[in-house]
């Protein structure tokens, strides 16, 4: 009976503290634009509670006490905000916070926005980066881009300055999933590697989860690149125009309904456009390049958003895009690619209640084709759908965010291997999939953990997939700090290229593979059965971070990545499927394999208000099992290092110098150990080898990807300058120099000939960007 009094007296007592209780949440904008203030500290003054503004500027303080405060918004480049406010038993306060430029600059902010999230989240193998930290870096051919940020991430391997194709943490292009507002893009680098299809202008935000990311994403199983656009401004119209030897681009925005005052709601477009004219105007500029015949590359870059805004914050925005890529080699072949969608989405802050509501629908297209004169051609096209809900709720420091993903695919291919067979697949595929993510701190507020749980549903395959996800992070010491994650994952997209190609610009897709062997031999001499026809991988990853001072932190990571089942396309296929008393490693369009990733990556990051030095070091290795043999993947780099530093000097900061160094160890490759005339066989068994005629000459290979292309280093080095012409209006020159002592980095060598072919050399580029 005391029992039943105690536990009646503790709920009572509960009940009560949290009638006793109220919540003020909101948005904080900026006055200007009206564009939301990302990642900025919220918080009452003289006690703990306190908030940070996520990537749509929301915030939310809950459970505080009943009483009187000063609410305050403290952040780099602007006024410091203050309202005293009155919380009463049950209120949620709606309060919306417009910031006014100022001069608050970093060395005055004792701590900033970023160093609170570090000490408030387990930000694990996780990058975030805005379009000013981009335009940090040497702008490749004048134009800032994330794909040239890309490459200096750590974990991340870049086949170079052509191909386009980003190898994360052991992982293939396959497996990192790029969403845009939302809306998945499945080529997000043109085929000169130096350029994305997205318009660093209209970038808000781009968080980069190198692995074990948490139970809100799914469909991948290495990496996520999630990047958000700006709403039009709301105020006024605005935009840019670039013009570099490369290309040009040009985005403007602005209201369709304006907001008159900071209560209102608006009607806002954001438009952008970019193109490439290299294949013409590198023939002027750039004359020694393949014997003055120039760059083959060219693309068109489209991207448009309307947002409609409430005065509470709610919104909804249309958006949709337009990419595509040519490539025509010496007339031999061409490749093009196409990608294009739209998409809807929502925030949705319901005045009653205390959940933020998010939603999205959208639809893309993906088809690339490679014609070749001596081959036949090859062709992929997939068309995705993807509708999702997500619901976030703060109880006090802890959030609770829950929501459910419904997406399907199409896709058509069909490709032709070297000996003549064809590899082709039409399927269709609807996934389903809900999860749950708690964060929620203990020790003193010093543990921060985050619990998650994702379920996918394959109807394809009729296969549940659980995949638990946990990330940790202990603060030692305001300074120091101890993680770690773990977490499973799975998809069902393949690609129809093979991890053993050299150079392949070709890039299809199938989802669900049907031709598929039974079983395979593992390493360990054990027969393992073929009953699904997914990729599963579990990620390890535990690492500290160290606040040296204000300017100065490190990052240390190290990672163990295992592949229970991959699927490669069968390169060795040579007989039909149906054809009998033939191992299935000869006969059906994908091989499955097995592989393990351990590595490590170092970031040493120093930032004031002219400075900025980005120190990575990376380490991996890659290994891989066919059910034959033991092999490393051609992007298996050991090692890799960025060194990137930006100044600026000058009267009013108007200068600014960059440069970037980065040094790769060599790839693996497959070494010809010799060469024989072809047979037709004409007359089948009873042909006479000694006086037939020959085919064209054939190679032999060696071992499997058992040599190593020589190392790769190159330095790139930029100068801007801003000219001020009013507070709105500015033009930025841009000079850089790619590649400055004309390094001779191996792209891959002919077989045949055994001619070396080399990424670009030195390229000088001239970029006039402005802003009005």
């Amino acid at each position: 009976m005391n029992k039943l009094y105690a536990t009646l007296l503790f709920l009572f007592v509960s009940i009560v503290t949290i009638a006793q209780t109220g919540t003020v949440r909101g948005f904080v904008f900026d006055e200007e634009s009206g564009e939301p203030v990302i990642f900025t500290n919220v918080y009452l003054d003289g006690t703990t509670y306190g908030s940070s503004t996520d990537v749509n500027g929301y915030y939310t303080i809950s459970k505080v006490k009943t009483g009187s405060y000063t609410l305050i918004v403290s952040s780099i480049g602007y006024e410091e905000y203050r309202e005293d406010i009155v919380l009463r038993s049950g209120d949620i306060l709606n309060i919306k916070i417009t910031l006014k430029s100022g001069a608050i600059e970093m060395d005055e902010v004792t701590i900033s926005a970023e160093t609170k999230e570090r000490q408030t989240r387990v930000k694990m193998s996780v990058t975030s980066v805005s379009s000013k930290e981009i335009q940090l870096l040497p702008s490749v051919g004048g134009t800032p881009d994330i794909a040239q940020y890309m490459q200096v991430i750590p974990g991340v391997v870049f086949t170079g300055d052509q191909g386009g194709q980003l190898f994360i943490r052991g992982g293939s292009p396959v497996q990192n999933r790029v969403t845009l507002d939302g809306m998945t893009i499945m080529q997000p680098f043109h085929s000169i590697g130096l350029f994305s299809v997205f318009d660093t202008d209209v970038m808000k935000n781009a968080d980069i989860y190198t692995g074990g990311f948490g139970a809100q994403y799914g469909g991948r199983i290495s990496s996520v690149l999630d990047i958000t656009t700006r709403d039009g401004n709301k105020k006024e119209h605005s935009g840019s125009v670039s013009l570099s030897t490369f290309g040009a681009k040009v985005s403007v925005e602005g209201p369709l309904k304006k907001q008159k005052t900071n209560d209102d709601g608006a009607i806002t477009y954001l438009l952008s456009a970019k193109t490439s004219y290299l294949d013409q105007s590198s023939t002027i500029f750039y004359p020694y390049i393949n014997d003055g015949d120039g760059l083959p590359f060219e693309y068109n870059d489209l991207f448009g958003k309307v947002s409609f805004g409430s005065g509470n914050g709610t919104k909804v925005n249309l958006n949709g895009f337009s990419f595509n890529d040519r490539v025509k080699f010496n007339d031999f072949s061409e490749l093009n690619w196409n990608n294009w969608g739209a998409g809807m989405s929502f925030v949705l802050v319901p005045a009653t209640s205390a959940v933020l509501l998010e939603g999205r629908f959208n639809f893309s297209n993906y088809g690339i084709e490679l014609t070749e004169e001596s081959n036949d051609p090859r062709r992929s096209d997939i068309s995705n759908f993807s509708l999702g809900l997500d619901m976030k709720y703060f109880i006090g420091k802890n959030e609770l965010k829950y929501g459910f993903d419904v997406s399907g695919l199409g896709t058509d291919f069909s490709f032709f291997n070297s000996f003549g067979q064809q590899l082709s697949q039409t399927s269709n595929t609807t996934d389903i999939a809900a999860y749950a993510l708690y964060k929620f701190l203990l020790a003193n507020e010093k543990l921060i953990i985050n619990a998650g749980f994702r379920f996918i549903y394959y109807s394809s395959i009729n296969h549940f997939s659980p995949e638990p996800r946990l990330a940790l992070k202990y603060n030692i010491s305001p300074l120091f700090r101890i993680k770690a994650s773990a977490g499973l994952y799975s998809q069902n997209l393949v690609a129809t290229n093979s991890d053993r190609d050299v150079v392949n610009l070709f890039y299809g897709y199938v989802t669900s593979p049907e031709s598929l062997p039974d079983d395979m031999l593992t390493e360990s001499g054990d027969i393992k059965t073929i009953d699904k026809s997914i990729q599963q991988a579990s990620h390890l990853i535990a690492g500290f971070e160290y606040d040296i001072n204000e300017h100065l932190n490190i990052n240390i990571e190290g990672y163990y990545k295992y592949y229970d089942q991959l699927i490669n396309a069968n390169r060795f296929k040579v007989f039909n499927e149906t054809t009998p008393d033939v191992p299935d490693y000869l006969k059906t369009d994908y091989i499955v394999e097995t592989g393990t990733v351990i590595g490590a990556d170092f970031i040493m990051k120093y930032t004031d208000r002219v400075n900025f030095i980005w120190v990575v070091y990376s380490y991996g290795k890659s290994d891989r099992w066919d059910g034959l043999q033991s092999y490393n993947p051609v992007y298996d780099r050991r090692h890799n290092i960025n060194i990137v530093a930006s100044r600026k000097f000058g009267k009013d900061k108007t200068w600014e110098v960059n440069a970037r160094w980065n040094f790769g160890s060599g790839f693996p490759f497959t070494q010809t150990s010799g060469f024989y005339e072809g047979q037709t066989l004409a007359d089948g068994i009873n042909t006479n080898i000694t006086t037939s005629n020959s085919e064209a000459l054939q190679y032999l290979l060696s071992d499997l990807n058992t040599g190593r292309l020589p190392t790769y280093h190159r330095l790139d080095i930029g100068v801007k300058k801003t000219f001020e012409f009013s507070k709105k209006s500015r033009l930025v020159i841009d000079v850089s120099v790619t590649n400055v002592y004309d390094r001779a980095n191996v792209f891959y060598v002919d077989r045949f000939t055994a001619e070396v072919v080399n990424q670009l050399p030195i390229l000088p580029a001239l970029g006039i960007n402005y802003y009005f």
